[in-house]
């Protein structure tokens, strides 16, 4: 089982149709099924035409769903469960720091010299001031209706971990496996429950592969680091664990990766000057 699973902040471009027209491939080659989720945790971006037109882009390129489709909007009580069982096992904790208040704590531990760790994306690592917050004192903010995030305790999430964390990683050509170390410490005391919405994209990610039988993910490089922390959250929450390929990304011809945010040629405009859904297929590869 397979999952194509856009975000409607925006129109797909070409690097959605290759990962879309690849996820395709592999599921036909593997003889398995392919589902659509729209990933519309992010209500502030998320628009009704964006998803109208992710679902006439993929027509247009000749892709159907198995059904049933899944909406991230429609599952934030199952998200939040999970995070109630993360908290209930003392493994998340509320985190009352602002971006400016975590930009001001790294700069000030930089002015002492010390060492600042990033993240893969390069965020600096969470200073951990909110993780020594005592119970009765965290409850009372929370209970004043103090803005909040939920962090994963690292420390305390590697300590449930009885033997070394790995991800299954597998070739889109003929579904061989192998498998590779994980190393989720890198991503520190990560954002796991937004302010705004009861989830964040790794938990929601978890969660819906679980429940959808996802037994193989197809996404792009961009995502490879991610997985260390997806593979720990599986392990935290008692989830499967998929299969995944991370394909490399289309790029522009300055090199940089086609993005929604950089008004990147979309789909629907190249179906409005004419190119065909035969031509962007050879364009691709496929």
């Amino acid at each position: 089982m397979l999952r194509f699973a856009p975000s409607p902040n925006g129109r797909l471009h070409l690097g959605h149709a290759y990962s879309a027209l690849l996820n395709a491939r592999v599921a036909d080659r593997l003889g398995g099924r392919l589902l659509l989720r729209i990933e519309d945790i992010d209500l502030g971006r998320t628009r009704p035409d964006f998803v109208s037109g992710i679902l006439a882009d993929l027509a247009w390129l000749g892709l159907a769903f198995a059904p049933p489709l899944r909406r991230q909007s429609e599952h934030f009580p199952d998200y939040a469960a999970a995070r109630d069982r993360l908290a209930e096992r003392g493994l998340i904790y509320p985190c009352f720091c602002s971006r400016g208040q975590i930009a001001a704590q790294v700069a000030a531990r930089a002015a002492r010299g010390e060492a600042v760790r990033r993240d893969p994306d390069g965020a600096p690592l969470y200073p951990g001031p909110c993780r020594h917050l005592s119970a009765a004192e965290a409850t009372a903010r929370r209970l004043r209706g103090e803005p909040h995030t939920w962090r994963l305790d690292m420390p305390a999430a590697l300590r449930t971990l009885t033997a070394p964390l790995s991800i299954r990683r597998f070739s889109p050509e003929d579904g061989v496996e192998e498998i590779v170390a994980a190393d989720p410490a890198r991503w520190g005391d990560a954002v796991i429950v937004r302010r705004d919405v009861p989830t964040s994209y790794h938990l929601a990610v978890v969660c819906d592969d679980a429940v959808q039988g996802i037994t193989h993910v197809v996404r792009g490089q961009d995502l490879e680091a991610a997985t260390d922390l997806h593979a720990l959250l599986q392990h935290l929450l008692g989830r499967s664990s998929p299969a995944y390929h991370h394909h490399a990304l289309i790029r522009s011809e300055d090199g940089e990766k086609l993005a929604k945010s950089k008004g990147s040629e979309a789909l629907a405009d190249l179906r409005a000057r004419g190119v065909t859904p035969e031509a962007v297929r050879m364009m691709l590869g496929f």
